[in-house]
């Protein structure tokens, strides 16, 4: 037979203490008293890699050479090495099993019998519980430090300070670097007294060599404006300050700064600069930001964001000349510091005009042939949207959600028989109860997938339909944008 055996463990400390060593070995022996034997490229792992996850490199490589029919059977030591999250057992199983190979388990062996799927789905249900109880319990614990201000809340240290090696997220170990805290109250001053620019900033430093942090070839405007914006160098840390990037559905918020009232003040530490300092710094950062190129209206570029070099690849940006014609200039024949080069792009600009006339005539050739959008339509489809796997992932998560209807209904009548208290039943239903809404989530938004590929094969189907319905405003929009041009022109004149 041939045989694949994989292994997990989800931090890099238990890799070093030998915990995957140790579940390759238990594996191995199991192959051996059976006479099958691994060849080495049947052996995957995952060093350091979280069970909440599936993109992991191991198992995606498994999971290649299962779906290529190179293997019939597949060791793990238990369930929860394959997967934590329950409904991510079963699709994997299911992935695994359709081709014939086979799964087991040392320490749970399973097989097809109802009453070991029941109990696979209950010890899947309970390492999922049991990931976010530890994940709930790490936070709250973190939070708590944090409050009592005996844990720093740095991933990385500031700039211009140094910690205790042995205690490095101590706040009684931080102290100044004398030297780069120097540099630091030099940047405040410069910035907010002698009227410098961040990028006047950034070449003073590198005109006197100061050697920019964690090994940088150059001081960055985005570095420096990380350091002045930063309040612990008035003495005092804060932890909660940026909101992190999130995406709920299909609406992504980005990360950004929390307001002032929802940070938490951590621990006192030396200070560089001067809370009054400090507020100037701030204020002009907060005036420089408003004239900002994204806030630069004086001037519309019909293509704004959406033109790269063909030179060197970067964006370009756009740009008026004082005889008032417009271009698009790579950001590559600026200064070292905005475009992160050591030598300049030679390229030329590219004027605005002839370059908005040529897209806007393709757009409107696009728009008017059918064969041509058809094509797109085709290209766009890119195998992404087959109906087989759309249908597939629908039913697993409806499988999903009937196997956590059915565990609220076991649960209900183990309550009400007395096998469990009330307590411990509000517990484990409110936990069910929310991965029941979990599933809904994405099967709502797997119907929303659903329902945007027959949009697109009905726009396929209908394209000559959908040509004479977009020429009405397509003629407005040939009229908005030669009003456009001619405003432009009489400004130019």
């Amino acid at each position: 037979m041939r045989i694949g055996i994989y292994a997990r463990v989800s931090t890099q400390r238990q890799a070093q203490a030998d915990g995957l060593a140790q579940q390759l070995e238990r594996l191995q022996a199991h192959a051996g008293q059976h006479g099958w034997t691994v060849a080495p490229e049947n052996v995957f792992r995952d060093d350091g890699y979280s069970g909440a996850t599936l993109k992991r490199p191991g198992l995606e490589r498994l999971r290649d050479r299962v779906a290529l029919r190179d293997l019939d059977g597949i060791l793990i030591t238990a369930p929860d090495r394959l997967a934590r999250n329950y409904v991510h057992q079963v699709l994997l199983l299911e992935e695994i099993t359709a081709t014939g190979c086979q799964v087991h388990f040392l320490d749970r062996p399973m097989s097809q019998d109802p009453h070991d799927q029941l109990l696979l789905q209950i010890r899947g249900a309970v390492a999922e519980y049991e990931r976010s109880l530890i994940a709930e319990r790490m936070r709250r614990g973190r939070l708590r430090k944090l409050q009592a201000g005996v844990l720093l809340p740095w991933v990385r240290v500031p700039y211009g300070y140094r910690v205790d090696p042995d205690r490095p997220r101590d706040p009684a170990g931080v102290r100044q670097d004398e030297a780069e805290a120097a540099v630091v109250a030099e940047m405040f001053t410069w910035y907010a007294d002698e009227g410098r620019s961040l990028y006047g900033l950034a070449n003073k430093l590198h005109q006197d060599a100061v050697r920019p942090p964690r090994s940088r070839t150059r001081w960055s405007v985005s570095g420096l404006r990380v350091i002045l914006s930063n309040p612990v160098y008035t003495g005092e840390v804060y932890a909660g300050r940026f909101q992190e990037a999130c995406r709920t559905g299909t609406t992504a918020t980005p990360r950004r700064i929390r307001a002032r009232e929802d940070w938490m003040a951590v621990a006192s530490v030396p200070a560089i600069v001067t809370q009054e300092q400090f507020d100037r710094v701030q204020a002009k950062l907060a005036q420089n930001r408003q004239f900002a190129g994204r806030n630069n209206t004086a001037q519309s570029y019909l293509l704004r964001g959406l033109v790269s070099c063909g030179v060197c690849g970067l964006a370009c940006f756009g740009r008026c000349l004082q005889s008032q014609y417009r271009y698009y200039c790579c950001r590559g024949k600026l200064s070292d510091l905005n475009s992160n080069r050591e030598t300049k792009c030679r390229s030329r600009f590219i004027p605005a005009e002839p370059m908005e006339s040529l897209v806007w005539e393709d757009l409107c050739r696009l728009l008017t042939h059918p064969e041509a959008i058809s094509y797109a339509l085709e290209r766009a489809h890119g195998g992404h949207w087959l109906p087989q796997d759309l249908q597939a992932r629908r039913d697993v998560l409806k499988r999903g959600q009937v196997r956590v209807e059915q565990q609220i209904e076991r649960l209900t009548e183990a309550y009400l028989s007395e096998v469990v208290g009330l307590e411990e039943y509000r517990r484990r239903r409110h936990d069910l109860e929310q991965k029941a809404h979990s599933l809904g989530a994405q099967r709502q938004q797997l119907e929303a997938q659903v329902d945007h590929q027959s949009e697109i094969a009905r726009v396929s189907l209908s394209i000559d339909e959908f040509c004479r319905r977009v020429q009405k405003g397509l003629e407005q929009a040939k009229a908005r944008r030669s009003g456009w041009k001619l405003s432009g022109d009489q400004d130019q004149r």
